[in-house]
Protein backbone atom coordinates (compact mmCIF):
# COMPACT_ATOMS: atom_id res chain seq x y z
CA UNK A 1 0.00 0.00 0.00
CA UNK A 2 1.99 3.04 -1.47
CA UNK A 3 1.85 5.85 1.77
CA UNK A 4 2.61 9.59 1.14
CA UNK A 5 4.14 11.50 3.68
CA UNK A 6 3.92 14.96 3.51
CA UNK A 7 4.12 18.25 5.46
CA UNK A 8 3.44 22.12 4.78
CA UNK A 9 4.59 25.48 5.52
CA UNK A 10 2.69 28.49 5.02
CA UNK A 11 3.00 32.14 5.10
CA UNK A 12 0.98 35.43 6.48
CA UNK A 13 -0.93 37.59 3.72
CA UNK A 14 0.10 41.07 3.85
CA UNK A 15 -2.24 42.99 6.35
CA UNK A 16 -3.52 45.21 3.83
CA UNK A 17 -5.16 42.08 1.52
CA UNK A 18 -7.63 42.58 4.63
CA UNK A 19 -10.40 45.12 4.48
CA UNK A 20 -10.83 47.68 7.71
CA UNK A 21 -13.93 45.12 8.62
CA UNK A 22 -11.83 41.93 8.71
CA UNK A 23 -9.07 43.76 10.44
CA UNK A 24 -11.56 44.66 13.21
CA UNK A 25 -12.41 41.81 13.38
CA UNK A 26 -8.99 39.96 13.55
CA UNK A 27 -7.61 42.83 16.04
CA UNK A 28 -11.21 43.29 18.25
CA UNK A 29 -9.34 41.98 21.63
CA UNK A 30 -6.51 44.58 21.25
CA UNK A 31 -9.66 47.73 21.97
CA UNK A 32 -9.92 45.96 25.39
CA UNK A 33 -6.61 46.47 26.57
CA UNK A 34 -6.37 49.52 27.86
CA UNK A 35 -2.63 49.86 28.02
CA UNK A 36 -0.69 51.14 24.80
CA UNK A 37 1.87 48.83 24.89
CA UNK A 38 0.31 45.64 26.28
CA UNK A 39 -2.35 45.99 23.34
CA UNK A 40 0.74 46.66 20.68
CA UNK A 41 2.31 43.30 22.05
CA UNK A 42 -0.80 41.41 21.89
CA UNK A 43 -1.65 42.98 18.55
CA UNK A 44 1.89 41.71 17.02
CA UNK A 45 1.44 38.60 18.98
CA UNK A 46 -2.14 37.54 16.66
CA UNK A 47 -0.68 39.12 13.72
CA UNK A 48 2.15 36.54 14.46
CA UNK A 49 -0.82 33.86 14.26
CA UNK A 50 -1.69 34.66 10.89
CA UNK A 51 0.11 31.71 9.17
CA UNK A 52 -1.66 29.35 11.33
CA UNK A 53 -5.30 30.24 9.76
CA UNK A 54 -5.81 29.41 6.34
CA UNK A 55 -8.37 32.67 5.71
CA UNK A 56 -5.10 34.81 6.52
CA UNK A 57 -2.09 32.75 5.15
CA UNK A 58 -0.81 30.91 2.23
CA UNK A 59 0.75 27.55 1.65
CA UNK A 60 4.08 28.45 0.34
CA UNK A 61 6.17 24.90 0.18
CA UNK A 62 4.79 20.98 0.49
CA UNK A 63 6.96 18.61 0.89
CA UNK A 64 6.55 15.38 0.15
CA UNK A 65 8.24 11.66 0.25
CA UNK A 66 6.97 7.85 -0.50
CA UNK A 67 7.56 6.36 3.02
CA UNK A 68 8.60 3.10 2.03
CA UNK A 69 11.24 4.32 -1.35
CA UNK A 70 11.97 8.04 0.63
CA UNK A 71 11.23 9.68 -3.02
CA UNK A 72 9.54 12.33 -3.93
CA UNK A 73 9.08 16.07 -4.28
CA UNK A 74 8.86 19.59 -2.68
CA UNK A 75 6.97 21.91 -3.69
CA UNK A 76 7.67 25.71 -3.18
CA UNK A 77 6.36 29.33 -4.84
CA UNK A 78 8.76 30.87 -6.16
CA UNK A 79 7.66 33.28 -8.91
CA UNK A 80 11.49 34.64 -9.38
CA UNK A 81 13.39 30.93 -8.73
CA UNK A 82 15.87 30.13 -11.61
CA UNK A 83 15.38 26.45 -11.56
CA UNK A 84 12.04 25.42 -12.46
CA UNK A 85 12.67 21.96 -11.15
CA UNK A 86 15.75 20.64 -9.81
CA UNK A 87 16.07 17.00 -8.90
CA UNK A 88 18.79 16.19 -6.00
CA UNK A 89 19.28 12.66 -5.78
CA UNK A 90 15.57 11.01 -4.71
CA UNK A 91 13.96 14.54 -4.46
CA UNK A 92 13.21 16.39 -6.89
CA UNK A 93 12.86 20.40 -5.94
CA UNK A 94 10.15 22.28 -8.07
CA UNK A 95 9.24 26.25 -7.61
CA UNK A 96 5.98 27.23 -8.67
CA UNK A 97 4.68 30.73 -9.76
CA UNK A 98 1.64 31.14 -7.25
CA UNK A 99 -0.28 28.63 -4.82
CA UNK A 100 -2.70 27.36 -7.29
CA UNK A 101 0.01 26.10 -9.33
CA UNK A 102 1.33 24.49 -5.81
CA UNK A 103 -1.55 23.34 -4.64
CA UNK A 104 -2.62 21.65 -8.01
CA UNK A 105 0.45 19.89 -8.44
CA UNK A 106 -0.13 18.36 -4.56
CA UNK A 107 -3.38 17.19 -5.37
CA UNK A 108 -2.09 15.46 -9.14
CA UNK A 109 0.45 13.26 -6.71
CA UNK A 110 -2.13 12.71 -3.89
CA UNK A 111 -4.30 11.08 -5.91
CA UNK A 112 -2.03 8.35 -6.50
CA UNK A 113 -1.19 7.61 -2.84
CA UNK A 114 -3.86 5.07 -1.23
CA UNK A 115 -2.53 6.56 2.56
CA UNK A 116 -1.38 9.45 4.38
CA UNK A 117 1.23 9.93 7.13
CA UNK A 118 1.62 13.36 9.02
CA UNK A 119 2.40 14.77 12.18
CA UNK A 120 -0.63 16.87 13.34
CA UNK A 121 -2.13 16.50 9.70
CA UNK A 122 -5.28 16.28 10.98
CA UNK A 123 -5.33 19.00 13.34
CA UNK A 124 -3.50 21.51 10.73
CA UNK A 125 -2.23 20.67 7.43
CA UNK A 126 -5.00 18.56 6.39
CA UNK A 127 -7.87 21.22 6.66
CA UNK A 128 -5.24 23.99 5.93
CA UNK A 129 -4.98 22.92 2.45
CA UNK A 130 -8.67 21.85 2.03
CA UNK A 131 -9.59 25.50 2.76
CA UNK A 132 -7.02 26.85 0.73
CA UNK A 133 -7.87 25.08 -2.20
CA UNK A 134 -11.26 25.41 -1.60
CA UNK A 135 -10.80 29.38 -1.67
CA UNK A 136 -8.79 29.17 -4.46
CA UNK A 137 -11.10 26.62 -6.47
CA UNK A 138 -8.54 24.08 -6.65
CA UNK A 139 -10.00 20.42 -7.55
CA UNK A 140 -9.30 18.54 -4.31
CA UNK A 141 -8.53 15.10 -5.80
CA UNK A 142 -8.85 13.52 -1.88
CA UNK A 143 -11.53 14.43 0.27
CA UNK A 144 -10.98 11.36 3.14
CA UNK A 145 -8.35 12.72 4.88
CA UNK A 146 -10.83 13.91 8.37
CA UNK A 147 -12.80 11.05 8.01
CA UNK A 148 -12.86 8.52 11.30
CA UNK A 149 -10.71 9.34 13.86
CA UNK A 150 -9.73 6.25 15.23
CA UNK A 151 -7.95 4.39 12.58
CA UNK A 152 -4.92 4.92 10.81
CA UNK A 153 -5.99 4.39 6.77
CA UNK A 154 -6.47 6.27 5.41
CA UNK A 155 -4.99 8.77 7.53
CA UNK A 156 -1.96 8.17 10.02
CA UNK A 157 -1.57 11.25 12.10
CA UNK A 158 1.60 10.18 14.07
CA UNK A 159 0.52 13.37 16.59
CA UNK A 160 -2.42 11.47 17.42
CA UNK A 161 -0.65 8.04 17.87
CA UNK A 162 2.08 9.00 20.14
CA UNK A 163 -0.91 10.65 22.25
CA UNK A 164 -3.06 7.05 21.75
CA UNK A 165 -6.04 10.10 20.72
CA UNK A 166 -4.55 12.69 24.01
CA UNK A 167 -5.87 9.43 26.03
CA UNK A 168 -4.47 11.11 29.15
CA UNK A 169 -5.19 14.99 28.00
CA UNK A 170 -2.62 17.77 28.59
CA UNK A 171 -0.05 16.28 31.62
CA UNK A 172 -0.79 12.48 31.68
CA UNK A 173 1.57 10.01 30.77
CA UNK A 174 0.57 10.30 26.75
CA UNK A 175 0.96 13.99 26.61
CA UNK A 176 1.76 15.76 23.44
CA UNK A 177 5.00 17.18 22.42
CA UNK A 178 6.66 18.99 19.84
CA UNK A 179 7.94 16.90 16.90
CA UNK A 180 11.27 18.34 17.85
CA UNK A 181 11.17 16.57 21.37
CA UNK A 182 9.92 13.76 19.89
CA UNK A 183 12.68 13.33 17.51
CA UNK A 184 15.07 14.11 20.01
CA UNK A 185 13.67 11.72 22.56
CA UNK A 186 13.64 9.05 19.57
CA UNK A 187 16.93 9.44 18.52
CA UNK A 188 16.02 11.20 15.01
CA UNK A 189 17.47 14.74 13.89
CA UNK A 190 15.51 17.47 14.65
CA UNK A 191 13.98 19.58 11.83
CA UNK A 192 15.03 22.06 13.40
CA UNK A 193 18.67 21.05 13.71
CA UNK A 194 20.04 23.94 11.78
CA UNK A 195 18.66 26.76 13.08
CA UNK A 196 15.13 26.96 10.98
CA UNK A 197 11.48 26.52 12.44
CA UNK A 198 8.33 27.42 10.89
CA UNK A 199 8.25 30.21 12.70
CA UNK A 200 10.88 32.17 10.44
CA UNK A 201 9.24 30.79 7.05
CA UNK A 202 7.29 34.54 6.55
CA UNK A 203 11.05 36.01 7.05
CA UNK A 204 12.55 34.19 4.77
CA UNK A 205 9.76 34.47 2.20
CA UNK A 206 10.47 38.32 2.43
CA UNK A 207 14.16 37.37 1.83
CA UNK A 208 13.28 35.76 -1.08
CA UNK A 209 14.87 32.29 0.43
CA UNK A 210 12.49 30.20 -1.22
CA UNK A 211 14.99 27.25 -1.35
CA UNK A 212 15.94 27.51 2.51
CA UNK A 213 11.81 27.10 3.04
CA UNK A 214 12.23 23.80 1.13
CA UNK A 215 14.76 22.74 2.24
CA UNK A 216 13.62 22.95 5.95
CA UNK A 217 10.31 21.33 4.92
CA UNK A 218 11.63 18.25 3.39
CA UNK A 219 13.89 17.95 6.85
CA UNK A 220 10.31 17.91 8.38
CA UNK A 221 8.83 15.23 6.27
CA UNK A 222 12.12 13.06 6.48
CA UNK A 223 12.16 12.73 10.50
CA UNK A 224 8.26 12.55 9.98
CA UNK A 225 9.41 9.31 7.61
CA UNK A 226 11.44 7.77 10.44
CA UNK A 227 9.25 8.83 13.39
CA UNK A 228 6.63 6.98 11.58
CA UNK A 229 8.42 3.57 11.01
CA UNK A 230 9.42 3.64 14.67
CA UNK A 231 5.84 3.85 15.12
CA UNK A 232 4.73 1.00 13.02
CA UNK A 233 7.70 -1.24 13.93
CA UNK A 234 6.79 -0.84 18.04
CA UNK A 235 3.47 0.96 18.68
CA UNK A 236 1.16 -0.01 15.78
CA UNK A 237 -1.71 -1.98 17.00
CA UNK A 238 -1.64 -0.82 20.83
CA UNK A 239 -5.21 -0.56 21.51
Amino acid sequence: MARLVFDIETSALPLEQFDEAQQEYLFRECEKIADETARATRHAEIHRQFNLWPLTAQVVCIGMLNADTSRGQVLFTAADYDDAADEAGPVEFMACVDEVELLTAFWDVAKHYETIVTFNGRGFDVPFIYLRSALLNVPISRKDWLGYRFQTEPHCDLAEQLTFYNVSGRDGAARRFTMDFYCKAFGIESPKSQGVTGSDVNTLMAEGRYRDIAEYCLRDVKATVLLYHIWKERLAGVK
